[in-house]
């Protein structure tokens, strides 16, 4: 049987043909905001929704897919991803509509991208989405939110693609959102959302952006490679009051440091490897457990194996 976890083999050959692009042994330090982690195997480029549903119909099925955003809230080991890592970043998957009091984006658009969209056409009620790292399908997968406003308060449907290569509009409720949280098939890959809004004065619009913008330069870490909030809040506690309290906020593994600025943030200082950031946050979990009894649970997603 054929084994394409062999180093010697190359999986692109049994790939079906597609008008994207396959790119063998791409780095994916490149592609996430720590900067570290090995290489994807393969990474799909697909042209348009059309071609990555061909991709899904006619794709083998023992060959692992994994979906990356835009790497803001994600941890790539040193060895990589194995199988096929997906990349929505074709301009399909970056644009927009509007229809009346809702707005329907691309899963590849950039969040930062959608403040000036909101400003342009005097939209409000997503103010907040705009100004967290990373791309719009990955919002939903965690459920991103910031300031008391969080996707399920402002999604209606996505539009996502099945493991048979299905193209559906599946409402919000089908994901089950919750706390930097989602429930639903491994094998849907979102490719567009639809939001409700509603009008504003672009100058409302644009005080929202700067009030959010400067309360996160005044607490958090910028300029910097992170990947966001490490840990998710533990129900009404703050994980970085836990990691302070737990002596962790000096800590440092390797090139890998606990933020000066806020402490639920890990940096890659200097050169840093994922297994540094990995086994830092590890001793965190575990010394914060030790002194408090609560385990913290990572908000980070890790994908990937190690460098062997």
């Amino acid at each position: 049987m054929f084994n394409f976890f062999k180093e010697q083999d190359s999986i692109i050959n049994l790939l079906p043909r597609v008008h994207g692009r396959y790119i063998e042994n791409e780095p994916l330090k490149r592609h996430t905001w720590f900067g570290v982690g090995g290489p994807a195997e393969v990474m799909y480029i697909p042209s348009d929704e059309k071609d990555l549903c061909l991709f899904m119909e006619l794709k083998p099925e023992n060959i692992p897919l994994f979906v990356i955003g835009g790497g803001s809230n994600l941890l790539v080991r040193d060895g990589g991803i194995r199988g096929v890592t997906i990349k929505l970043d074709s301009p399909a998957f970056k644009s927009w509509k509007i229809n009346q009091d809702t707005i329907t984006c691309g899963a590849g658009m950039h969040n930062v991208d959608l403040g000036k969209i909101l400003i342009k056409n005097s939209l409000s009620g997503l103010e907040f989405l705009s100004t967290i790292p990373g791309c719009i399908g990955g919002s939903v997968r965690t459920n991103a939110g910031c300031y008391g406003k969080e996707i399920k308060d402002v999604m209606i449907s996505a539009t996502v693609v099945n493991g048979a290569g299905e193209l559906k509009e599946v409402p919000a409720e089908d994901f089950q959102l919750s706390y930097r949280n989602s429930l639903f098939p491994e094998d849907w890959i979102i490719t567009a959302i639809t939001f409700k809004t509603q009008k504003d004065n672009p100058e409302n619009i644009l005080a929202k952006l700067n009030e959010i913008k400067n309360k996160r330069l005044k607490s958090q870490p910028h300029n910097v490679k992170t990947a966001g909030s490490t840990f998710k809040n533990p129900e009404g506690l703050r994980a970085w009051e836990l990691i302070k309290k737990s002596g962790c906020d000096n800590l440092s593994i390797g090139g890998a440091k606990v933020s000066e600025k806020h402490c639920n943030f890990l940096v890659n200082g200097n050169n840093a490897t994922a297994r540094d950031i990995e086994d830092l946050g590890d001793e965190i979990i575990k010394r914060v457990r030790s002194n408090t009894g609560i385990t913290l649970e990572w908000e980070v997603k890790k994908v990937g194996i190690n460098k062997e």
